[in-house]
């Protein structure tokens, strides 16, 4: 099913059904994120996110997209705390999430890796690893051996500093860093933004090995048709709006979203698996 978030029914919950996923794909009936009607911006009076809706369910990956200005990164960082959020409703589970701090957004199982400045280039890869795990209590060799395991090649270059890595390596390793907390919803800000087709393709395998491992995910993604295509949903945003919702395969085929954020000579044909 495909929802034109206004055009066909304007009074439609924000949550889509669960069912409306990809085949073979079992998503959970849990809501662990929602958020309804929200107005957002970075300035006083200057609103950027104009009654955004967005909802997640458990093990869920949901891809948002548009074009440059629509709101998609804006939305990501308001539910992280890190952009004012005037007014709607933004629930985390049962627990409400606007006016929390990032700090205490991290405690609750949300992390957030940013397009820049994500990783401390100073450091080692294993010291970014133990920074990312700054709030856990305990032995963190349990995770962090895991962390190694799912990214290799940070594993081979582990007392190597950050600075020293490529763009997809820093990826990697922010990915990891954001994973040494074990949370519950990875919120991704355009992580294949400036990378080299090879490595947009590594990056992309990583996400969805990070899902089939349970954690649910929000993908902020200028590469619409590959987000689209490993999406379970997907969000188009416009003018601050959600303008389509539906399942990651719909969206790519649908003929409006194709032509207006797409390109064209996508219509009607699902591109082949990333």
């Amino acid at each position: 099913m495909l929802i034109a978030s206004k055009a066909i029914n304007p009074n439609m919950n924000a949550s889509a059904n669960p069912s409306d996923h990809q085949p073979n794909r079992q998503i959970s009936q849990t809501l662990i994120l929602e958020a309804r009607n929200i107005v957002a911006g970075y300035v006083e009076g200057v609103d950027i996110l104009q009654g955004a809706n967005l909802s997640v369910y458990e093990g869920e990956l949901v891809t948002v997209i548009g074009s440059n200005g629509a709101g998609k990164s804006t939305l990501a960082k308001a539910i992280f705390g890190l952009v004012p959020v005037r007014s709607g409703e933004m629930l985390f589970g049962d627990r409400p999430l606007i006016g929390l701090k990032p700090e205490q957004i991290v405690r609750l199982g949300i992390s957030y890796v940013p397009q820049v400045a994500n990783v401390f280039p100073s450091l080692s890869i294993s010291d970014n690893l133990d920074m990312g795990a700054y709030t856990r209590e305990g032995n963190i060799k349990e995770i962090k051996d895991k962390i190694y395991e799912n990214f290799p090649v940070l594993a081979k270059r582990r007392n190597q500093r950050a600075g020293t890595l490529s763009g997809g390596e820093r990826q990697m390793l922010a990915m990891g860093r954001a994973l040494m907390l074990e949370p519950k919803l990875l919120i991704l800000d355009e992580p294949s933004a400036a990378l080299s087709p090879i490595l947009v393709q590594d990056i992309f395998n990583l996400i969805q090995t990070i899902n089939q491992s349970g954690t649910s995910i929000i993908l902020v993604e200028q590469n619409a048709r590959k987000a689209l295509a490993i999406a379970d949903r997907g969000y188009v945003m416009h003018l601050g709006k959600d303008e389509f919702t539906g399942k990651g395969a719909d969206l790519l085929n649908n003929p409006e979203v194709a032509e207006l954020y797409l390109g064209l000579g996508n219509f009607g044909k699902l591109a082949p698996n990333p």
